[in-house]
């Protein structure tokens, strides 16, 4: 484990390779598991706001997922983002070929909306967990990855360098420009 700014850094997260492979995958992560997608409170107040804004995207199953279960749900420990069936995520939409993809994002990309999607979904496969005093970031292994781990190795493309994207929105230029000198230090 590294530290660097109060999180404890795994690493996985410099050493493993990652690319999604979404045509081999087809956005497994979307669907799969035993619960939502982990929510900040702060992005469960988002998903009441901007609601009405990105509806119109998702599938009637989702939306009677989230008229019954409402737009987060509390998981163990945690919010999450409700879940259909017990399956996908509500906010899953599937494209024509079976890809699952995220209707929130989809809104975003088509400017109806600022947030791209749960931070959770944007930082796989680094999932953080919270501590009193700390935050430590893990490299989540999946099986449902295979292919994703394959592609980084082929690439040479380290989990972080990866996720360079959420890891600023989620924690700053900074904060990223510290983890290259890290991996290059390594």
């Amino acid at each position: 484990m590294i530290e660097l700014d109060g999180k404890l850094l795994s690493t996985d997260l410099f050493k493993k390779e990652f690319v999604c492979n979404l045509g081999a995958c087809k956005g497994a992560c979307c669907v799969e598991g035993n619960a939502g997608a982990p929510l900040e409170e702060e992005e469960a107040e988002l998903l009441e706001q901007l609601y009405p804004k990105f509806e119109s995207y998702l599938s009637e199953e989702g939306k009677a997922a989230v008229a019954q279960q409402g737009k987060s749900v509390q998981g163990l420990g945690e919010l999450e983002t409700p879940l259909i069936a017990g399956k996908e995520c509500a906010y899953t939409v599937f494209e024509k070929d079976g890809t699952a993809s995220c209707g929130i994002e989809k809104a975003y990309l088509d400017g109806k909306i600022e947030w791209k999607k749960p931070i959770s979904c944007h930082l796989y496969p680094i999932r953080v967990a919270k501590y009193s005093s700390f935050e430590a970031l893990n490299y989540d292994r999946w099986s449902i990855c295979s292919d994703a781990c394959s592609l980084g190795e082929e690439l040479k493309v380290p989990v972080f360098r990866f996720l360079k994207e959420p890891l600023i929105r989620k924690y700053g230029s900074d904060f990223y420009n510290e983890l290259e000198i890290i991996a290059a230090e390594l």
